[in-house]
């Protein structure tokens, strides 16, 4: 299992895969750690997560780095995304006992409520895009609910993977409640018939998404899927279009475009289709990419060259069916996974920049007769992670957001964000279930009925 720099695209370390008998052996162990896990106070929990919230703080920097090297986005993201793991451990550390109190049911029984109780040992799925953040909104709410936690990581950031367990080692958990397992994509499914694992978490593409869930189902266990995205940021013919260009540049750029949740399609209302279109393309080309280390780098290598390779040719098959490139659209030259920014126009349906999601820095401009043409197109996808809409009229935005846009997280006059204060999930192929929140932590536990005469 080999960590390569994406910008160099030299090895930074090589890591031995757990071979058969070791990864029975580690969840054995997180499988016998859970019985007294569970069993312990809250007050107990929320010490240890307070601990592993001040371990990032001040491994900030140094995790930062090992995310840049690994995986390639900007030193000032890597360490930004440390900085939010904190914000997740400390929400669970204060509002776990809340979200998880019983609930009393009034009925005709002396008592009657519903209890929420861990489950056992839930595996994690996770991708490179964020590989602390997409971890740690998995594990704070898992361990402060009493659940014990195995991590399988994307193979091409396993020094990420193994300094997660560290954090968690390192603030006095319990050994064994949160374990990382070198392996790679084709042994989840024996991972996942286990029977000492109770549940599966995936964040990551649709067809992975759809292995999982069969492999979850044949075993009958529980899946929440958070998966691939195609998000519309719809444009109004009354919106502050200086501010909306930025906003959609900073979410189509964040992380070099690498983001299921990233601005995707651009559905802009005809009128100010022109002026948006310019706008948009000026906030693009004004980002500077380059190696992500250096100080006044917006943009740094995609996480892998075959996925650069795979972005290109969308944006190659979406030009030969019509789509227009106004901006980028060229592969570099030299060392390093890097693509530049760039704008495609006229982008219609049957092209990869409208039907698929592209996973980089490629916005996708379409053009709308009005604003139900502009939903409608907005709708028109397979995906539903997010969406947002741009208006100067905040009750018209919070209406369509509300009641016409398709998807599971849906701003106004913002680009979509996960916070630990809000639940976070898709609908149609962008998968099920909930992140964060309180909902997010009562996805794994048994919401018991209980009643007493």
């Amino acid at each position: 299992m080999k960590a390569i720099n994406p910008a160099t695209g030299k090895l930074i370390h090589q890591y031995n895969q757990h071979t058969d008998e070791e990864v029975a052996s580690i969840i054995q162990a997180v499988d016998q750690a859970f019985q007294p896990w569970r069993r312990s106070s809250f007050s107990t929990r929320r010490l240890l997560m307070q601990k592993a919230a001040q371990i990032l703080r001040d491994r900030a920097e140094q995790y930062g780095r090992l995310i840049t090297l690994e995986m390639g986005k900007v030193l000032a993201e890597g360490i930004a995304e440390v900085n939010k793991c904190v914000l997740v451990c400390d929400y669970y550390a204060e509002n776990a006992e809340a979200h998880l109190a019983d609930q009393e049911i009034p009925t005709e029984a002396l008592n009657s409520f519903i209890t929420f109780q861990p489950i056992g040992t839930v595996l994690a799925v996770m991708p490179w895009n964020f590989p602390f953040w997409q971890v740690f909104r998995f594990a704070a709410p898992t361990l402060m609910a009493g659940n014990t936690g195995i991590l399988k990581h994307a193979s091409n950031v396993p020094g990420c993977a193994l300094a997660i367990e560290e954090v968690f080692r390192d603030a006095g958990f319990p050994p064994d409640t949160f374990r990382t397992l070198l392996i790679g994509g084709s042994r989840v499914a024996d991972v996942i018939g286990n029977p000492a694992v109770k549940a599966v978490t995936l964040t990551g593409s649709t067809p992975a998404g759809r292995e999982v869930a069969a492999a979850a189902g044949r075993a009958i266990k529980k899946t929440v899927l958070e998966l691939g995205g195609s998000d519309p940021y719809v444009i109004l013919e009354d919106a502050d279009l200086p501010m909306a260009a930025a906003s959609c540049a900073a979410s189509r750029l964040l992380n070099s475009g690498q983001s299921c949740i990233a601005a995707k399609r651009f559905v802009v209302v005809k009128d100010v289709a022109e002026e948006f279109t310019r706008l948009l393309v000026e906030e693009m080309a004004s980002r500077k990419m380059g190696d992500p280390l250096q100080d006044g780098i917006h943009m740094g290598p995609m996480a892998r060259t075959d996925l650069r390779d795979e972005l290109h040719q969308q944006v190659l098959d979406s030009i030969e069916a019509g789509a227009e490139l106004v901006l980028g659209g060229v592969c570099p030259s030299g060392e390093g996974s890097y693509y530049p920014a760039t704008v495609l126009k006229n982008v219609n349906s049957g092209m990869p920049a409208y039907d698929d999601e592209m996973f980089g820095p490629v916005a996708s401009i379409i053009t709308a007769k009005d604003e139900a043409d502009a939903i409608r197109i907005a709708n028109d996808t397979v995906f539903g992670l997010g969406a947002a809409v741009y208006t100067r009229d905040v009750a018209r935005g919070q209406r369509i957001a509300t009641e016409e846009l398709q998807a599971g997280c849906c701003f106004v006059n913002d680009f979509v964000k996960s916070d630990p204060r809000l639940p976070f999930g898709g609908i149609k192929e962008s998968g099920y279930g909930r992140e964060l929140h309180a909902l997010g932590i009562r996805e794994f536990v048994n919401q018991k009925t209980v009643l007493v005469r």
